[in-house]
């Protein structure tokens, strides 16, 4: 029978990757192929091309074409608004509900009450035994919320084990977020072990304590970190309840992990891989046959933005499809106005049709890891495992994650790297779409409900003290500037401005004019735009009309070569506070300084550094022979 299959390439000529490299090294024109290496913040190699990968087997996680859950936060601090929110969520299509409980890891100053009234008011008319997913997020504060879930089963006359509940016991993560704990970890494990015992029980089949991993991603670590910390942390519990007597092979099935899940596409996809292959050798050294670990989802906290938060639906829809190819087992979505404060209806229904669209249109759980073989997700896969293997095992060596915590070994790891993402962040080598690059000062108000965050009491002595893993966003810092901006603009009418000083043609201009107003306007600082000229005492008269405060020299490295300096003078003159040059110091750095230009701004220019230091310029006096050309 002839062949009918489709051949794509048919009609080219066979092409090697030496063919390929020889094309890219004249491309490059002399610069090494290194420039184009990726690297991840643990400087894993990121290659251009891989080759496909052969006769690789699928990493199973879910069944053959069964959807994952689509969860969906429920975090009201008013239980009747709670379980509102809960009916509308479930009668439009989530599968589950991922209780958010006040204290709880990822709860950020939101959260439902952990009474048993208020637990009874949040699952009225929820049906528990028809399949619907619970997943418990709770914390010291919150922990008897699980036994009240419990009690709530049992009064209702419910089969505790035909109710999917993961009760997400996790002390764990509690203290590495807050930094102390009130008790040693030998005090910890009975308490833990015995809510476990009781649960199990009744007949809860559980999982009953969670592994999670969005404590270190919050905080600003690294995948390998992440990984690490969910192992050390899984390994933990599970000697904590073998230790109360339970069956190692009924233990492994007590414990379930949960991974954050962010815009990076194939390293997020890497990731949740990984922890399979990673889980699965840790139940090997421990004899026990492997089984499918389940991995629940959230959308990532520190990638969320207050500003353009409509941004955050596209972030949001990125890391759902990573995860969900990657066999998530259930996925939260985290509205696209958390940020800002509880989420209105309209932030939650997107959420939920977010996966409801990658689902149902999409068919994207049809396919079991269709990443398989595919030579740059199977590459990032295993070099993930590696270091994460190697630092799991120093986390061991230091005695178990609660004392690498106590010493310190885990939070040295993550500041370091928060500090490198930090400097990306601040220098827009790692771009944040309407906040660091492409800013819209013009956005409207975003809504989101009128309800406080909730404020609780320590619990206990802050007896063992260590370095807190605190959640941070990674747009904070931008965004602070941008709230100067807004307070400018309520006090003054006006934002503070920048005069974009146009030389020469459109086409002298126009790119690093875009540049230069994307640079300012991430800070808040407005830019005022004007027609290309040549004339300085016009460039001048134009300035002082704009009502700038500072102005910024733009055009091509020609046309500064003839009109930079004379520029630069009249606007001085004119009364610039400051005036910068979009393009890098030339060879005559020196006469544009003693011109008047102060700061040269270009790609890899510390962009945060150079804004903070633009407000002192526009906050000190106007009387410039007071004013230092660096205000640092």
């Amino acid at each position: 029978m002839e062949d009918e299959r489709l051949q794509l390439a048919s009609d080219f000529a066979p092409a090697s990757r030496e063919d390929w490299r020889r094309l890219v090294d004249e491309a490059l024109k002399g610069a090494p192929f290194e420039k184009l290496i990726g690297r991840t913040y643990n400087g894993l190699r990121i290659e251009p091309v891989y080759r496909r990968s052969k006769n690789i087997a699928p990493i199973h996680g879910r069944a053959p074409a069964v959807p994952w859950q689509i969860m969906q936060r429920i975090d009201h601090s008013d239980a009747a608004a709670a379980n509102a929110q809960a009916l509308a969520d479930l009668e439009n299509g989530a599968k589950g509900l991922a209780l958010v409980f006040a204290g709880g890891s990822g709860s950020h100053g939101l959260g439902l009450e952990s009474t048993a009234d208020a637990v009874a008011k949040v699952l009225q008319g929820v049906h528990l035994d028809t399949g619907i997913s619970i997943e418990l997020q709770v914390g010291p504060q919150s922990r008897t919320a699980a036994i009240h879930i419990a009690e709530y089963v049992e009064a209702k006359g419910l089969d505790p084990a035909a109710c999917d509940i993961r009760f997400g016991l996790d002390p764990l993560a509690v203290c590495a977020t807050w930094g102390y704990s009130p008790y040693a970890w030998e005090e910890i494990v009975p308490a833990v072990t015995s809510g476990i015992k009781r649960l199990a029980g009744l007949g809860f089949k559980g999982p009953f304590s969670s592994a999670d991993g969005r404590v270190i991603h919050d905080a600003g670590g690294s995948e390998v970190q992440e990984l690490a910390f969910v192992l050390a942390c899984g390994i933990a519990y599970l000697r904590a309840i073998e230790g109360a007597g339970i069956p190692l092979e009924q233990a492994q099935g007590m414990i379930y992990t949960r991974l954050a899940a962010d815009a990076d596409q194939f390293l997020t996809m890497a990731k949740f891989r990984a922890l399979r292959l990673l889980w699965a050798r840790i139940e090997q050294a421990s004899g026990l046959a492997p089984k499918p670990l389940f991995i629940a989802a959230d959308t990532a906290w520190r990638m969320l933005t207050q500003r353009d938060p409509y941004v955050n639906m596209m972030r949001a829809t990125v890391a759902t499809f990573a995860a969900g190819l990657a066999g998530a087992n259930a996925i939260t979505v985290l509205p696209h106005t958390l940020a800002l404060g509880l989420p209105d209806p309209f932030a939650r229904r997107v959420a939920r049709n977010t996966q409801l669209l990658l689902l149902e249109e999409s068919n994207l759980a049809k396919v079991a890891d269709p990443a398989a073989g595919s030579g740059g997700i199977e590459a990032l896969t295993s070099e993930l495992c590696e270091p994460a293997w190697a630092l799991f095992q120093e986390t061991e060596k230091a005695g178990g994650l609660f004392a690498a915590l106590r010493n310190g070994l885990i939070q040295d790891k993550v500041t370091a790297t928060r500090a490198v993402r930090e400097t990306n962040i601040a220098q827009r080598r790692d771009v944040l779409t309407g906040v660091s690059e492409f800013p819209n000062l013009q956005e409207g108000e975003t809504k989101v409900l009128d309800v406080r965050p909730v404020v609780l009491p320590s619990v206990g002595e802050q007896k063992y003290m260590f370095g807190a893993l605190t959640p941070i966003r990674l747009a904070e810092s931008f965004e602070a500037l941008r709230d100067e901006s807004d307070a400018a603009l309520k006090v003054h009418g006006t934002r503070p401005r920048v005069f974009l000083a146009n030389l020469g043609t459109p086409a002298d201009f126009t790119a690093r004019a875009a540049f230069a107003r994307s640079f300012f306007e991430a800070g808040g600082i407005e830019a005022v735009d004007s027609v290309g000229v040549a004339d300085p005492a016009t460039l001048a008269a134009a300035f002082k009309s704009s009502d700038a405060e500072l102005a910024c020299l733009c055009s091509s490295d020609k046309v500064y070569t003839e009109n930079a300096e004379a520029s630069a003078r009249a606007l001085d003159e004119a009364g610039a506070r400051h005036i910068y040059l979009a393009g890098h110091p030339p060879e005559s750095e020196t006469a544009f300084r003693t011109a008047g230009i102060g700061t040269f701004i270009n790609v890899g220019s510390d962009t945060l550094a150079i804004l903070k230091a633009a407000y002192c310029w526009i906050q000190q006096s106007t009387d410039r022979s007071l004013m230092p050309r660096d205000p640092s």
